[in-house]
Parts: C-alpha cells; structure tokens; sequence
C-alpha cells in the first residue's frame, strides 16, 4: 500500500520541494507491452521524496523499486503515485524499505495517494514493504486500482501501529478496486488517536499492532471463484463480486503478518494448479 520509504533526510532536497503547507510531490509510472515479449517503461518519473527506479526484469516482466529520496511523509505533505499498465504489459512494483509516517511542523494530516490502472491482459504487482505509523503522526492513505475485464492484480498492504514499544499515531486507509467500471472493494479503516471506538476492540484489530490485505485479481476467479475459508490464525479469505479474492490478516508484529500473507499466496498456488498468473 503506499511505498515511500523512510530514509535520512535530505534538507536540501526537502527544502526544493516544500511549502508552508509541507512537501507535494507525485511519480508517475507507464508499463507498455514493447513487442518482443517484454515490457518497456517509456515514463519512469518523481520528484522529491519519490524516485521509482528500475531494476533487472524477469521473462516479460519490467520492474520497478520506489527508493526514498527524503525522509517522510510528514505532518502536511501530500504524496501521489499513479501507475498504468497497458494492454499485454506486465509490471512488478517494490519499495527499497519501509514508509515511516511521522508528525511534521506544518499543521493537517499527510496524504498519500496512490492510483493503479491495468488495460486488458495486463499484469500488476503492487507490493510495497510496510507503512509505519510512528507515534504523533497522522496519515491518511488512499488506494484505487482501475482493472479492464482481464486485467491481473497482486495487490499487498500492510500497516503497523507504533514502532517497537510505540503507541501509535492516527492512520486512515482507504482501499478500493474496479474491475470493468464496477466497484468490487471499498473498504477504509481508522486506527490510533481520535479514530472511531472500537478499532482496537475484538471486532477489529483485537489488540494487534499490524495488519494487512492482500487483493488477487484473475480471470480465473470468473470461472473458479476463491472459495471463503480461514488462512491459519489472524488471516481469511473471501471472494469478492468479481473475478477477484481478498485476504485480510492480523499480527501481533510485522514479520508475523508478512508471513501470513505470504503463506496466503502459497495457499492460492495450491488451490489453482495449471495456467495461472504469476502469484507469488
């Protein structure tokens, strides 16, 4: 979900790109089919704190790694990254580390917002390392992802509260999937101070410090849809209205929830033997 990672800070840099009302600075990604049975990147562009970096490829799949080029994102700063996947493109997207959301000078929340488009036959991974919520932050985080009818989708998030031994700070996600111009997913969750009651109670998060989603988009799922069913302690599948699946987990810490959900992929591997997508 949301991917920039924390690094030292560049004043410097900070300074090119800040207002009073904090930094704004936004990536831009395009993945085309080149051809020859691979995938080129003809716009790989950020600014500020975003630098999307390419990285060697595997078969016909490009890929790229978001390196933090200064610290955040902070009290006030307003991030977007936008990503589209053209028809018969196929693209993997990481983080060089985690995203450290930390309280700023300038006043509101920070913002990250990130958009996914997928053309027809085309293939995204989106798989961020973890979003930290440090104590005193506040975050609001939107995901949404735009998919043509058979387009594919690896989709991984993960949010942890606090630092070690940290309360955390307010953090507001927002994730949401299309698939063919209809809504299959929409879902947001407050935690931390001054978020609704209850977000740490049993129906919610139970007392844990990390949780995470990962959304699988396949035409297959058109013809053999995911069935529900529970992935180990703290994780559960369940089908979506649409050829998609989402796992949803929980942990006491984030190396737990990775595994979690890594475990989850391996769970779909063996559900779906034969032509399948890439999901591991």
């Amino acid at each position: 979900m949301t991917v920039t990672p924390a690094t030292a800070v560049v004043p410097a840099a900070r300074a090119i790109a800040a207002t009073s009302a904090g930094v704004r600075a936004a990536a831009r990604i395009v993945a085309r089919d080149d051809g020859r049975g691979g995938t080129c990147l003809p716009v790989l562009e950020g600014e500020g704190p975003l630098a999307p970096r390419r990285t060697r490829g595997h078969g016909g799949e490009a890929r790229v790694l978001l390196v933090g080029a200064m610290s955040g994102p902070l009290g006030g700063d307003r991030f977007t990254v936008g990503t589209h996947v053209e028809a018969g493109a196929r693209l993997r997207i990481g983080s060089a580390a985690a995203t450290i959301a930390l309280p700023g000078q300038a006043p509101g929340p920070a913002h990250y917002d990130v958009r996914l488009t997928v053309a027809d036959g085309g293939a995204l991974h989106w798989l961020p390392e973890q979003l930290i919520s440090a104590h005193g932050s506040d975050l609001r985080v939107t995901t949404r992802a735009d998919l043509a009818p058979t387009a594919r989708l690896v989709l991984r998030e993960e949010q942890v509260l606090g630092r070690a031994a940290e309360q955390p700070g307010r953090l507001t996600s927002r994730l949401a999937v299309r698939i063919g111009g209809h809504v299959v997913l929409d879902q947001e969750l407050s935690c931390g101070p001054g978020a609704p009651g209850g977000w740490d109670g049993p129906a919610v998060l139970a007392g844990h410090r990390a949780v995470g989603q990962l959304v699988l988009v396949t035409p297959e799922f058109a013809r053999v849809p995911a069935p529900a069913r529970v992935l180990g302690e703290g994780a559960v599948l369940v089908p979506l209205a649409g050829p998609a699946a989402l796992v949803s987990a929980v942990a006491s810490d984030a190396l737990r929830l990775r595994r979690l959900l890594d475990e989850a992929l391996a769970e779909f591997g063996r559900l779906f033997p034969g032509p399948s997508p890439d999901l591991r």
